[in-house]
């Protein structure tokens, strides 16, 4: 005690009850915790007992001791959570041995001085919890515990650092703690703003235009301009037949380039346009479109996908002007090889469609089909010079090497028409609903300048949770998704369009295009059925916020549930997922090819080019090892030389992998109900 009583530097004073803890340090370092009591005598309060504290158990000494300590001390401190009567006591008792100057009351800690730790603070340097400031580590703790006690105890690295960077922000934990149980607190939730841009680009007048006269004074009677990248694309060469990849983001108008080199093309009688999009429920939205805008000038046919066991595509003209179809209806008239008729022009929308897993390798081999067919066309009628093709995507992390690949002219407009606010909140999967509430009504409340309401669009990962998710909303609202027939979500698109919706709650499956002009998203999910979404379908989904025409912004919110996935083979949790998303950059749109991959689309490139399979595979995006394909076709008696069997007929007809015909041909040996059939194929590959 002696050796230590020499070398104090800080005593530290904290009321506990009746009595005082004593902290006692050098060098920043603590030597030993004490118990003081005072005791009031006719000179004053003076110190009555003293004991030393280690771990449970305390030593008694005499109080004079503690008055040598402060005799030695540099500083006295006394914890400013001390109640005043307390403050009063200690430094009547310092001044009675004249050490009144060493004394100092300090803001502190609280849980460290419960703890016996001297830890001083400042209004700069501390966190306010709900009744007093507390120093930032154990701010974190006091955090960790929260999330604990909220059911986030395993929040990602990102996600805890995200909270912690807001709780030191605003030096709040109580704002924090109520920002988990989903109160939304704007400053908070805010994580960034993607700011309006405008590149710096003439427009082209439509009267300088020399399109075929119907299409021009269609033109001029809607614009006196065209939009920045349609300016761009006719500036370098749309109308000359040139080949284009469009990049710009949602609401620019780069849908309307692929419509005019189309129709243009058509009524110049140089063959028939293809307008190509991934989902079913696009290719209605398109062909109501084109029937509207062009069915005077134009007939329009539609053809979409077949089902995996019956033809039941919707019955085509191949000899109309204008076909609106699926990637799978148009493959499927390639494979069953129907006539094509004379195609001028492709337009092929969602491009970045091509490095999805599932379905990004049809595409890719469509497009090589395609092409092979259209210039086996064009051998035996030259009048039109071959077909254009334009490639349409809002997102493309390498849009130079898409574009070397797909031979085309890069044309990207780098634009964002309104200022779009992002923002990331914590909430479990029942909190979500009301959060989603509030959000909904707070917007729809609202009114842009330009006098619409503020209408809402809500991504999920499953159509019952559609369905769930609108039935407690208070305002008007409707479930979105594959699973409704058409003239149901014909219906929808007409109420949100008149604004008699407040939301529209849909699957992720459908963010592609569909044309909701809403000024807010909100990510229920981030999840598109038992996958994350990549950085591409997240940004994809979140341009839906805002348009120009409506909207002053667009508003995301993506609603975060920590430490949750929504299959067990996701090997991320909701919260990495989030802020992977929000700071990810745009992945590369190349397509990859597994085994399975590489023999599909063989063999759909031997049934529709024979010999000529090889330089089919050549040509694709992605590398397929054409010779391990050809070697499994055989081995699965698919192909005959460069003909299908009349198994492998079947399989590239109805679209199936390897491991589904085998599926089928093992039950049809095992004598199975065709229904459990039908069902295990649905159940395998279902569309959401």
């Amino acid at each position: 005690m002696s050796k230590q009583v020499q070398q104090v530097e800080t005593i530290f004073c904290h009321q506990t009850g009746d009595d005082y803890l004593v902290v006692v340090e050098r060098d920043g370092k603590r030597l030993f915790r004490a118990k003081l009591g005072l005791s009031e005598t006719s000179a004053g309060p003076r110190p009555a007992k003293f004991r030393l504290k280690q771990g449970s158990s305390e030593e008694p000494r005499q109080p004079d001791e503690f008055v040598e300590l402060a005799r030695r001390a540099t500083r006295l401190r006394i914890s400013e959570q001390t109640s005043a009567e307390g403050r009063r006591e200690l430094r009547e008792m310092f001044a009675g041995y004249q050490l009144e100057d060493k004394a100092k009351t300090v803001r502190t800690c609280r849980y460290c001085a419960s703890a016996g730790r001297y830890s001083p603070i400042t209004t700069e340097t501390a966190v306010k919890d709900d009744t007093d400031w507390i120093c930032r580590d154990c701010a974190r703790q006091e955090l960790e515990r929260q999330l604990s006690f909220s059911g986030g105890g395993a929040v990602s690295g990102a996600a805890k650092d995200r909270l912690e960077d807001l709780m030191m922000e605003v030096q709040d934990l109580e704002r924090i703690v109520n920002l988990l149980k989903g109160q939304l607190d704007p400053d908070l939730t805010k994580f960034d703003t993607i700011s309006a841009t405008t590149d710096e680009v003439d427009p082209v007048r439509t009267d300088s235009l020399s399109l075929h006269p119907g299409l021009q004074n269609l033109l001029e009677d809607r614009f006196d301009t065209l939009l920045p990248v349609q300016s761009l694309s006719v500036e370098h060469g749309l109308f000359d037949g040139n080949d284009q990849l469009v990049v710009s983001a949602t609401a620019t108008g780069k849908t309307l380039v692929g419509e005019l080199a189309g129709i243009n093309r058509v009524l110049n009688n140089k063959g028939t346009m293809l307008f190509l999009v991934p989902l079913v429920a696009l290719a209605n939205q398109k062909y109501e479109d084109f029937q509207d805008e062009y069915g005077h000038l134009v007939d329009v046919s539609i053809r979409v996908g077949a089902s995996r066991v019956a033809d039941e595509g919707e019955r085509f003209d191949p000899n109309a002007d204008v076909i609106v179809g699926t990637y799978e209806g148009i493959d499927h008239a390639l494979r069953t090889g129907k006539d094509m008729g004379d195609i001028g022009t492709v337009v092929i929308d969602e491009v970045h469609t091509l490095k999805e897993d599932d379905r990004g390798h049809r595409l890719d081999g469509l497009i090589s089909r395609l092409k092979y067919t259209c210039e086996q066309r064009a051998k035996h009628r030259n009048d039109y010079g071959g077909a254009q093709w334009v490639y349409l995507s809002a997102t493309v992390g390498n849009p130079k090497q898409l574009t070397e690949a797909l031979e085309a002219t890069l044309i990207e407009f780098e634009e964002r028409p309104v200022p779009i606010e992002r923002h990331v909140t914590f909430a479990d999967g029942q909190e979500k609903v009301r959060v989603e509430n509030k959000l909904v009504r707070r917007e729809f409340d609202s009114e842009s300048s330009k006098g619409y309401r503020g209408q809402t669009i809500i991504f999920t990962n499953s159509r019952r949770r559609c369905h769930e998710i609108s039935r407690k909303l208070d305002y008007s609202a409707a479930p979105y998704h594959a699973g409704l027939d058409y003239k149901r979500r014909k219906e929808v698109e007409r109420k949100f369009g008149e604004q008699e919706l407040s939301a529209v709650v849909t699957t992720a499956a459908l963010a592609a295009g569909v044309d909701f002009p809403a000024s807010q998203v909100i990510f229920d999910s981030l999840a598109m059925g038992i996958e994350w979404l990549s950085v591409q379908e997240f940004h994809q989904m979140l341009g839906r916020a805002g348009r120009p025409d409506y909207h002053d912004k667009g508003t995301v919110y993506v609603l975060v549930e920590p430490d949750t996935a929504y299959h067990n083979s996701m090997e991320m949790t909701e919260d990495e997922v989030a802020f992977k998303l929000l700071k990810g950059e745009m992945e590369s749109v190349m397509t990859h090819y597994d085994e399975a991959a590489a023999v599909e689309e063989t063999l759909a490139n031997v049934t529709v080019g024979g010999k000529a399979a090889k330089a089919l595979n050549d040509r694709m995006l992605g590398e397929v090892p054409t010779k391990h394909a050809i070697g499994k076709l055989l081995e699965y008696d698919f192909i005959d030389g460069f003909e299908p069997t009349p198994l492998g007929q079947v399989v590239t007809e109805h679209f199936l992998e390897p491991g589904q015909a085998f599926m089928i041909l093992d039950a049809i040996r095992k004598d199975a109900h065709p229904y459990e059939l039908v069902a295990d194929l649905e159940l395998r590959d279902t569309d959401l």
